[in-house]
């Protein structure tokens, strides 16, 4: 008898509180994360640097908590090489040995243009090169099903990541999506294309319908008509439901597809992904 297929591993991200009210948010979801026995945490790292300090002390926060591994988002475009040199020494030295690599977001009021000659590296690929030679850290980096942005094609995007492989990277994890069959595509691309990184799908709990909208339209993800119409002729009360189903349904289809692994933006919450993850059979919640 052939042994079943192994459960798809999990992780989560995490961002660092602003406020006493997304204090006590994180606060009650740690343990129930915990407890659902993630393959990592990951933590953000906002625009420009602007939580560096507390995406350090979130970080090393979870090292204490737990022996999951924790990752640490950084971003380089408005950095020099001496400060990130001596974040990652610091990260190293707390127990932090897994780096989400990216080159970061525009200021606003400036174009990446603006960074040819000032950004501390070339390319997200230069990067993860320094990083890997700095300590011998995992790295995680970005993928795109939608494309990129600020890619002119989606070869092109592909090539980017085909590069950043090169230079040692270790997973990609996405963007958030919606639609399974974007990953698919994607994921058949990348692998016409020579690529062999794992490429796990991230995805998005929908815990406030209106903000979710507003951070699809600030990173360009896309929000099928299917999905918006499934929250828009829901009551409000309702949509804790709708975004339970949404997400159980991703996994599935995800599932479906083989994703040996989800990576869940959490947003600080545990309720959404718990049911989701029990529903699904991937666990159960403690």
């Amino acid at each position: 008898m052939n042994a079943p297929d192994p459960l798809p591993s999990i992780s989560f991200e995490c961002f660092p509180p602003k406020s006493p009210a997304t204090e006590g948010l994180l606060e009650e979801a740690l343990p129930h994360l915990i407890a659902l026995a993630p393959e990592f945490f990951t933590v953000t790292y906002g625009a420009g640097g602007t939580t560096k300090e507390g995406t350090f002390r979130l970080a090393t926060r979870l090292v204490s908590a737990s022996p999951i591994p924790v990752g640490a988002h950084l971003t380089y475009l408005t950095e020099t090489v001496e400060a990130l040199d001596a974040y990652t020494d610091r990260l190293w030295e707390e127990g932090v040995r897994h780096i989400v690599a990216l080159r970061g977001d525009v200021p606003k009021g400036r174009t990446l243009a603006d960074y040819a000659d000032e950004a501390a590296f070339a390319c997200t690929a230069d990067f993860v090169a320094h990083l890997r030679a700095r300590h011998p850290f995992e790295i995680s980096v970005s993928a795109y099903p939608e494309k990129h942005p600020d890619a002119p094609s989606l070869d092109a995007d592909l090539a980017t990541l085909r590069e950043k492989e090169e230079a040692g990277a270790d997973r990609a994890i996405t963007q958030f999506f919606f639609d399974g069959e974007d990953y698919q595509r994607y994921l058949e691309k990348a692998r016409a294309a020579g690529i062999r990184l794992p490429i796990a799908p991230g995805l998005l709990p929908v815990v406030d319908y209106a903000k979710m909208r507003k951070f699809a339209a600030a990173c360009e993800a896309m929000v099928p008509d299917w999905v918006s119409g499934r929250f828009e002729r829901a009551s409000e009360e309702d949509h804790p439901r709708v975004a339970r189903d949404l997400l159980i349904e991703q996994i599935e289809q995800l599932r479906g597809y083989g994703a040996p692994h989800f990576h869940f933006y959490s947003l600080n919450r545990h309720k959404l992904v718990e049911e989701a993850l029990e529903a699904t059979g991937l666990r159960v919640a403690a």
